[in-house]
């Protein structure tokens, strides 16, 4: 038995472990891809042996047919990397009048290879859908490195973007909202002036479910990918939290017809930079 126990250790942190470096090649690649059209750049790191799926708008699909092989001409990318989970996050915008898209896609990782890829697509006719306004305010926000004696735990970072994430189904939980706080969904934004306030046009008794996390100190960024409500619309929230309070949430949905309620609801919280 005492030799059984060390053998599992080793293989368990061997396909655990990762490093900065690693994902952020892995993410290149991720973009080159993307850029190219040419899914081999990909496919060629996936890890067989783990492999958990290609997910498109939260169904698995062929990665042969998903949107990696549609050459996209990317305009602005934004990444975070969790070297604790081993995954990443990749905001993708294509501000393109012919073709726009705001992507948003998690890479995991095992034996220092890609076992999932979980990618939420919007574009034209989807929820609150403007790519001019999205473009605009994506660039604007401030995602820099924040300095090492200023991070916030991974815990606190977790617990801040849950906290959130629990209020559409429980408005007693209590949020660690940020003056300013702003909000950028699909294109229509929030005062980005220094009393704006993301504490506005929250609806109640929305679960949002099946959580799936990627989170970086290093950038105070959390991403969430979701179910949202009983209907299980595929949503992505990105939050940049300093200090332990919330500063910015940008988020992509797909869009659901039934779904135009909401909108109605948070619309007089925001301006379409247009």
């Amino acid at each position: 038995m005492r030799s059984i126990i060390p053998i599992i250790a080793v293989i368990s942190t061997a396909a655990a472990h990762c490093t900065r470096p690693q994902l952020v090649e892995a993410v290149d690649a991720y973009l080159k891809t993307q850029t190219s059209g040419k899914i081999s750049d990909l496919t060629s790191r996936f890890d067989n042996s783990t492999w958990l799926g290609y997910y498109e708008n939260g169904k698995k699909v062929d990665p042969s047919i998903g949107i990696l092989n549609k050459p996209l001409a990317i305009t602005h990318n934004r990444s975070i990397y969790d070297t604790t989970a081993c995954a990443t996050y990749s905001e993708v915008i294509v501000n393109s009048t012919a073709d726009p898209h705001v992507i948003g896609t998690q890479l995991r990782f095992a034996n220092h290879h890609i076992n999932k890829v979980d990618t939420i697509i919007t574009k034209p006719g989807d929820w609150l859908f403007n790519i001019t306004g999205y473009a605009y305010w994506a660039a604007f926000e401030n995602w820099s490195e924040i300095p090492e004696a200023q991070r916030d735990t991974r815990d606190t970072l977790k617990k801040a973007a849950d906290a959130y994430c629990d209020l559409f189904n429980n408005p007693n939980v209590t949020v660690p909202w940020g003056t300013p706080c702003v909000r950028l969904e699909g294109g229509l934004y929030g005062d980005p002036g220094p009393n704006g306030t993301c504490a506005v046009g929250v609806p109640s008794g929305v679960p949002l479910k099946n959580r799936r996390y990627v989170i970086d100190e290093t950038y105070g960024a959390v991403d969430v990918m979701l179910d949202f409500g009983n209907s299980q619309w595929p949503d992505t929230h990105e939050f940049r939290i300093e200090k332990g309070k919330l500063r910015y949430m940008d988020m992509h949905c797909k869009y659901i017809p039934c779904y135009k309620t909401f909108a109605q609801i948070l619309e007089p919280y925001f301006f379409t930079f247009v």
